[in-house]
């Protein structure tokens, strides 16, 4: 009697540490976002929700403390948005007519760090193919941030 019931502990207890090791497998097999680097400049060509057309030249600079994103609607005015760390923005047009020009937000938060999706609670949601065709990572934070990565 006392073996088989040493039997069953020994099983159970391997049974729990195999269980245990697939469990942090699954957890650690979820991949990281990569932080951002300290600078760069990106072209984004986003078609909007109501079937609008919009490009925005993205220059991200963290170690100055500034964000520049030029935003052209589909045949519409140039829109300059200069944002800085302390949570102000600068939005104004070149050429600018009448109900156009310049204005001053504070948003109360400033530009994303570039390691911003490394903390807080980030929840990893899978992979999708976007419309493009690119294969990406998708996270979610603050729930109202959904992050997408390229798979390389």
């Amino acid at each position: 009697m006392k073996l088989i019931l040493w039997f069953l502990a020994t099983a159970l207890t391997h049974l729990l540490l195999f269980e245990q090791v697939v469990i942090c497998r699954r957890i650690s097999s979820e991949p990281t976002p990569t932080p951002w680097p300290d600078r760069f400049h990106a072209l984004l060509y986003m078609n909007l929700s109501k079937g609008d057309l919009q490009m925005s030249d993205l220059w991200y600079d963290w170690p100055r403390g500034r964000n520049v994103n030029v935003f052209q609607k589909q045949l519409g005015a140039v829109l300059y948005d200069v944002e800085w760390n302390n949570g102000t923005s600068f939005y104004f047009t070149a050429g600018a007519r009448d109900g156009e020009g310049c204005r001053v937000e504070e948003f109360g938060v400033g530009i994303p760090r570039p390691d911003f999706m490394l903390d807080g609670d980030v929840r990893y949601l899978g992979t999708v193919t976007t419309d493009g065709g690119f294969r990406c990572h998708v996270w979610e934070k603050a729930e109202f941030i959904w992050y997408y990565e390229d798979i390389v």
